[in-house]
């Protein structure tokens, strides 16, 4: 996401991210990953769970679209970071509006599930 940071607060919205794991893991992540929005930690998944947001199982690992992902995500230069608390949470992504409206969400089925960049910045603009 931090590559279409400006898009996003060009339409006047702030990008932040919600990751698990302690201050030490997160300050850790930011410096290797040099995102420079705000990351919240949960470390006890309050906002995971509250989303409804899935596990993962070892049969993830396996399927299709997840080695897919990680293809893509290797070509792109990315590589796995230090695996955190609990390596099967699934992510997600969302948009809030002002008076608690939700304009986007995407509940990660798998490993690299992840929501399309362009969907996320067309809900700013909807």
């Amino acid at each position: 996401m931090r590559d279409h940071e400006d898009k996003i607060q060009q339409a006047g919205a702030t990008l932040a991210a919600i990751g698990l794991g302690d201050q030490h893991y997160g300050s850790i992540f930011k410096r290797q990953t040099g995102i420079s929005f705000p990351l919240l930690i949960d470390e006890d998944r309050q906002a995971y769970k509250a989303t409804g947001l899935r596990m993962a199982s070892m049969l993830h690992l396996m399927r299709r679209d997840n080695l897919a992902a990680r293809k893509r995500a290797k070509a792109g230069g990315h590589r796995q970071r230090r695996l955190g608390q609990n390596p099967f949470q699934l992510g997600g992504s969302f948009v809030f509006g002002p008076g608690n409206i939700d304009l986007f969400a995407h509940l990660s089925e798998t490993f690299g599930d992840n929501a399309d960049p362009a969907d996320l910045i067309a809900a700013l603009t909807r």
